[in-house]
């Protein structure tokens, strides 16, 4: 059987309530009365179908917009978190004019598919800073991954933790001990420096704050974008194409 969505129904009786002469009345509807108006909206409904749709629109279209709204208050109290958090790599022009800030998990498809449209982004505008929250959240292999990242960036260079990010994003299977040990080796870095960090206060420390700010932003997927700078900005959940972030760019620099 097909139902109509919970938004459609209650559309369709708010609709149909407010329009009623019953509803301007303080007087109960009897028996008789609900199935009169029952009957009606049936009959109304089977005509003019589009309504519930055009209603519905206009349900989602409100609904996108207070969200919106909220999303850039929480940005704009939460700004320097975000921005100017002293602990999240920074990479892309460092005295860009705008800011894209990205929650992401290693393990996480669609961030894999937003790694090539973020390079493309951040090469084809050129003014943009790159700010990378590690912020795990589907399981103990992404947990591993995010601590080695960010146990790499303790210990190593900019160019360092950026090349162990591209490797991460791009690895194939279980990320083992062994596993964090070899490419801590390719990196040039000292392994035992690197894997005695990744369980260590300070990676769980800069983990727990990520999860902290993912919280307060309603953040529960991945990949999750904010693009703006100290005086606000937007929240972007979910994957996007370097040409859709483009247009966002130019839309916050006015």
């Amino acid at each position: 059987m097909t139902r109509l969505p919970l938004p459609i129904a209650a559309l369709t009786a708010a609709l149909f309530l407010s329009a009623s002469p019953m509803a301007a009345q303080s007087v109960p509807m009897t028996e008789e009365d609900r199935a009169a108006f029952g009957a009606q909206v049936r009959a109304y409904l089977m005509e003019n179908p589009e309504v519930i749709f055009e209603a519905v629109a206009e349900f989602e279209r409100r609904t996108a917009e207070a969200q919106s709204g909220m999303d850039a208050t929480l940005v704009e109290i939460n700004a320097e978190a975000i921005f100017d958090d002293g602990h999240s790599w920074v990479g892309g022009n460092l005295d860009g004019d705008l800011t894209l800030v990205e929650f992401m998990d290693y393990r996480c498809s669609f961030c894999r598919r937003a790694q090539p449209q973020v390079a493309d982004f951040l090469s084809s505008d050129g003014n943009v800073r790159l700010i990378v929250k590690e912020f795990p959240i589907l399981g103990p292999q992404s947990e591993m991954m995010s601590r080695f990242a960010v146990a790499v960036q303790l210990n190593g260079s900019d160019a360092q933790y950026a090349e162990a990010h591209d490797r991460l994003m791009a690895w194939d299977g279980d990320f083992t001990e062994t596993s964090a040990r070899l490419l801590a080796d390719e990196l040039g870095l000292m392994a035992e420096d690197v894997l005695g960090g990744m369980n260590g206060d300070e990676v769980s420390a800069i983990l727990a704050a990520n999860r902290e700010l993912a919280q307060r932003l309603q953040i529960s997927g991945t990949p999750t974008f904010v693009m703006g700078g100290m005086d606000g900005g937007e929240l972007l959940r979910g994957y996007l194409p370097a040409d859709e972030m483009q247009g966002i760019a130019e839309r916050l620099r006015g």
